[in-house]
């Protein structure tokens, strides 16, 4: 998964288990795309501060999901919905689309 997409869905996920300072830096850097120097002159705080929080974060989220796993969950789930949209936009289900179909149906509901 790109790094970038993978930040953001750990931080979706995991983002209010942070401090509102993580937050507020993490968010500048990684979602807003804000240099560490800039990040740093904005907070009054050094360069080098910025770089290691975001670093810090960014193991604190990964661990989170380690734990918990959430986003594995929602991505595989996504896949399955993506799977019957598939088959449904076919128009007409033949027996054994059918029975994936109900099968990943189930899959899902077991997972909620």
């Amino acid at each position: 998964m790109e790094k970038i997409l993978e930040q953001t869905l750990l931080y979706d996920f995991y983002g209010e288990l942070l401090t509102k300072h993580q937050r507020e830096v993490y968010e500048d850097v990684v979602l807003g795309d804000l240099g560490y120097s800039e990040a740093a002159e904005e907070l009054g705080v050094s360069r080098q501060g910025v770089h290691d929080l975001v670093k810090r974060v960014d193991r604190q989220l990964r661990g989170y999901e380690e734990k918990l796993g959430l986003v594995e969950r929602f991505l595989d789930i996504r896949s399955e919905i993506i799977q019957i949209r598939e088959m449904a936009d076919k128009g007409r289900l033949d027996s054994e689309d059918a029975a994936r179909t109900a099968a990943i149906c189930d899959r899902i509901l077991s997972q909620l």
